[in-house]
This record gives structure tokens, sequence and C-alpha cells, in this order.
């Protein structure tokens, strides 16, 4: 039914579905060159995604974003502040598939494909002590990836969205503890 009132409105018409959003935004669907929507996939080439409005850059596909995912948690593994958390929680032999789930996680959240099936809040809700200084660490580390490795376009996308997950995520931690949200403010990029 859906589909059919996309085609109706042609290639101006868009749509929420909350099937093919991604985690942790509310974005729009994206549309076929006919004008039919898209639901999930990979392929990149028979398209348009549209993000807050904006068609994606054609730049961004899966090769880009295993790029960011294997380059952040490289810094990741690195930092002194975070490592000792993946490190509790990861072996080294499952990498590998925390890896691919993380792939998985960024291709559902900004190309809309089905990929991703999990739920990425509630382990971050059993990290004991998980707080302020983590979720700034986790998004320095994630801008300077993005910075390194996508345009500028592509880049800010790549933060808008970890900019929205970082802030659900803060408000979760502290509502699974008991303690008031009122205060929690997003983190603004700038103040990193």
């Amino acid at each position: 039914m859906r589909a059919k009132q996309l085609r109706a409105g042609g290639r101006q018409a868009l749509a929420r579905n909350s099937r093919s959003r991604g985690p942790g935004d509310n974005a729009e669907i994206g549309l076929e060159e006919d004008g039919n929507a898209q639901m999930g996939g990979n392929s990149r080439s028979n398209r348009t995604i549209i993000v807050d409005g904006v068609p994606l850059s054609d730049v961004l596909d899966e090769t880009m974003i295993r790029d960011v995912v294997h380059g952040f948690y490289d810094e990741i593994r690195r930092d002194e502040l975070l490592s000792p958390i993946f490190h509790e929680r990861i072996q080294p032999g499952e990498w590998p598939g925390h890896l691919a789930k993380m792939c998985d996680f960024w291709s559902a959240t900004l190309l809309r494909t089905a990929r991703y099936e999990g739920r990425p809040l509630p382990p971050h809700l059993a990290i004991v002590g998980l707080g302020e200084a983590h979720f700034r660490r986790w998004l320095k580390l994630f801008r300077a990836t993005v910075r390194h490795i996508c345009p500028p376009d592509v880049a800010a996308l790549f933060m808008n969205r970890a900019l929205r997950i970082a802030h659900s995520f803060r408000l979760a931690v502290a509502f699974s503890r008991g303690e008031t949200t009122i205060g929690i403010e997003p983190i603004a990029e700038n103040d990193l």
C-alpha cells in the first residue's frame, strides 16, 4: 500500500517506514529511479537514498563504511580510556564478528540496508561506569576517523548520526540507573 502511494507521488514523494530506517534516526527512505520505494538491499547503483531531505552522496558505499568501521575500531583498541572496555568484552577471536556487525549497523543506518539485526543499546547499558568522558572520547575518535576517510559531506552525515546515537545512549544509560535525564543536553560537535 505504501509503495503504491509513493509511485502515485512520483520522485518527489517521500515516506517514512520503520523497517527501512536505520538505527538512531528518522530519515526518509529512498526511491528507485522509477519512483518505486526501495526497501533494503546492498546496491547503490539503481536508487537514490534521501537522508534528511538531501540525496545521499554516491561516494558513500559499503567499502567506505568498512573503512570507517575498521579504522575507528583500530583507534579504539589503542585508546587508553576506551580500549579496556572493549578488551574486557570482546576477545581477540571475536573482533572479526564484531567489526562485521558494526559494518552492518552503519550500512543499515546510512544506506538503508536491512543487514543489521540486533539491539545496540543493551550491551552499553551493561557497562558499569560508562559516562560522559567515554562518549566524548568515542565521538572524538569517530570524528577523526570519518574526517580522515570521508569527503566533508559524508563525514558530516556520519557525525550527525553518531551524535544522535550518543545522545540517545546517554539518556538511556542515565534512565537505566535511575538518574534524572533533565539536564542531559546533546553533545555538540564543536564541544568535542
